[in-house]
Order: structure tokens, then sequence, then C-alpha cells
């Protein structure tokens, strides 16, 4: 509940947040998963 929560109040859509976060996180490196935090993320654009 706090990501969801987290990710509104850093201005993104709860679904798209927590969609591309867990498409992204089987291949994320460990060292980099500070960079899927509300605050810190960002859509990958194609």
């Amino acid at each position: 509940m706090s990501l969801i929560r987290s990710s509104q109040l850093n201005g993104h859509d709860p679904y798209v947040y927590l969609k591309d976060v867990l498409n992204r996180l089987p291949t994320h490196r460990a060292d980099d998963i500070a960079q899927l935090l509300p605050h810190r993320w960002a859509p990958i654009t194609a």
C-alpha cells in the first residue's frame, strides 16, 4: 500500500508504476534497485 501512495504523491499513476516496476524487476540489477523507488522512477520511453 505504501508504494501505491508514494507513487501517487510523486505524480505517477500507481497502475503504470507498479506494472513497469514488476516487469523490470526480474532483469534489473540488484545494486540499481533504488532507481525503481517512486521518487526516482521514470518510465522507459520507446
